[in-house]
């Protein structure tokens, strides 16, 4: 995970085509009409947070990770830190439940962590909805169905987001992720859109019981003909 500071970086990236090939133009057209006024719209409330992190959890307030966006390719996700970064004795870094703040819990459950990946959506590397991009080694765990979540933009939320996030297992969020994949419009994402501030409004779904975060994804076990189980992996 690498930590970041400069700001004006956020807002622009010279690797990524303003509509990448295989992107539709409205689903492009939509995320920008709702981004750009949206940043404006909540800068205030985004300025109190950078305080409040800077408080709390120290300089800088936001952190970059990289994660497989479309078709796969790597870009850096951004997001508030809910974390401090307090080592133990022998200079490892503490687990997360013992380094997540009273208020990275809050930014967490009212998912205001993520409003700095509105950025990543002016950027054209995520639109508001997709599927979530996970971590890179996730891409040689998934099956080719699977595999195929990665045939659209990733998003802020999506329609795994709203039908149950982190109380879903990860093949139930996959098989939700090639469904939105295939059945995208227009009115899909406007829908998603709309249910998911109404799940912020309630806190449903922020995490997984008695987890801090999601258990990593270990790949998919599928049974073969014999009985025994197996891993199904997609190398790409």
């Amino acid at each position: 995970m690498t930590i970041i500071q400069p700001w004006l970086t956020l807002c622009y990236n010279p690797a990524m085509p303003v509509l990448p090939l295989g992107v539709p133009v409205a689903k492009r057209i939509f995320d920008l009409f709702l981004t750009i006024p949206g940043i404006i719209l909540i800068s205030p409330l985004v300025v109190i947070i950078v305080l409040l992190v800077w408080v709390f959890h120290g300089w800088p307030v936001i952190f970059a990770q990289r994660r497989p966006g479309y078709r796969g390719k790597p870009f850096s996700v951004y997001k508030f830190r809910t974390m401090t970064e307090t080592h133990d004795a022998q200079g490892n870094l503490l687990p997360d439940a013992e380094r997540l703040t009273p208020l990275g819990t809050f930014l967490r459950s009212t998912s205001l962590d993520e409003l700095p990946e509105l950025f990543n959506v002016l950027r054209g590397e995520i639109s508001l909805v997709g599927p979530r991009p996970l971590l890179m080694q996730y891409l040689d765990r998934y099956t080719p169905e699977q595999a195929h979540r990665h045939d659209a933009l990733p998003g802020i939320t999506g329609w795994a987001q709203i039908n149950g996030r982190n109380a879903l297992t990860w093949e139930d969020k996959f098989r939700m992720d090639v469904w939105y994949v295939d059945h995208w419009s227009f009115w899909l994402d406007f829908k998603i859109l709309i249910l998911t501030f109404w799940k912020v409004i309630k806190r449903e779904g922020i995490n997984q019981t008695e987890n801090i975060t999601m258990d990593e994804f270990m790949g998919t076990e599928e049974r073969i003909e014999n009985g025994e189980s197996r891993v199904e992996n997609c190398n790409k």
